[in-house]
């Protein structure tokens, strides 16, 4: 029993709580978002998958689902370093962990690092094409937060970042690129260049003010949102050509009718005089999209 009552641990600490030591890291992964990890995963699996025409193996999978999680939270982790004095100044963002305090720009920097060697190491157990690969990975989704300081199409750049999962997945297992992969990036490319641009709304005024680029903030929310379902008619187009030359059949094209009623009614959600959905659409159904394209790939992979 501790002074106050409670149970503690064998090693000292009260029952159920980390040691002092870890709290950096609970803190990290909630700076990252690790939970989003949901948007580029299920792609880099059916990359793997329809690379091997089935199951690649334990170990390949394993590794590329460490290395996935590990160059995302790089990625992201790079961009609150980068971003952190211009967060200190948006509203939306002051409560980030650099920005309030509760975690130290070293640590932030000897955290990201340690995702950067782990992606590198993953990649290495891969094979030597994605070990090639890697630094190139890693360089083009850090170099993605500056984007917004020069161009609007930091989207796409950004969905760019995300569609490397389909390829990084079909590289893990055969180290030569074909179609459905190339057709996949384009799909993820522009899947997610739609969302970022429905999220950069929230920001347009405070972007206009710092001199940042963006969709909505250069050419006024309405243009934007047109500009997104622009960009998600794109991704439906590349996601149901990458079923065709993947030969995937029923369910995958049951799926893909799905996804895109879903990515319709994301439209129907949001718009330039009501905002207040945007999370909505942002995480919740763009979550469901990547694994409902994943399941259906799957699905119909293993009952060929």
């Amino acid at each position: 029993m501790n002074p106050s009552g409670g149970m503690e641990s064998s090693s000292g600490h009260p029952a159920g709580r980390l040691p002092a030591a870890w709290r950096p890291v609970r803190i990290f992964f909630r700076m990252v978002k690790i939970e989003h990890s949901v948007f580029a995963l299920p792609f880099a699996l059916v990359g793997l998958f329809l690379s091997a025409e089935g199951w690649p193996g334990g170990s390949v999978l394993v590794f590329l689902i460490l290395a996935m999680v590990a160059v995302r939270s790089f990625a992201m982790a790079m961009n609150r370093i980068l971003d952190r004095n211009i967060d200190a100044k948006n509203p939306r963002t002051r409560d980030r962990p650099l920005v309030s305090g509760s975690m130290s720009l070293t640590q932030a920097w000897i955290l990201t690092l340690i995702t950067a060697l782990v992606f590198i190491l993953s990649c290495a157990a891969l094979n030597q094409t994605c070990l090639l690969l890697s630094p190139l990975a890693l360089l083009w989704s850090g170099l993605y937060s500056f984007s917004k300081r020069f161009t609007w199409l930091c989207h796409f750049w950004l969905g760019s970042v995300l569609g490397l999962a389909p390829l990084g997945g079909w590289l893990a297992y055969e180290p030569t690129l074909a179609l459905p992969a190339v057709l996949l990036f384009f799909g993820v490319l522009f899947w997610v260049a739609g969302f970022d641009i429905f999220y950069a709304c929230q920001d347009t005024d405070f972007d206009r003010r710092q001199g940042l680029h963006s969709l909505p903030a250069d050419f006024g929310i309405p243009s934007a949102l047109q500009l997104a379902f622009f960009s998600h008619m794109n991704a439906v187009l590349f996601f149901g050509l990458a079923g065709w030359a993947a030969s995937l059949g029923l369910i995958y094209a049951l799926v893909w009718l799905a996804v895109s009623g879903v990515l319709l009614a994301e439209h129907r959600l949001v718009s330039a005089e009501d905002l207040s959905r945007i999370n909505l659409a942002f995480f919740t159904m763009n979550g469901v999209i990547a694994v409902l394209l994943c399941a259906g790939a799957l699905g119909d992979l293993f009952i060929r």
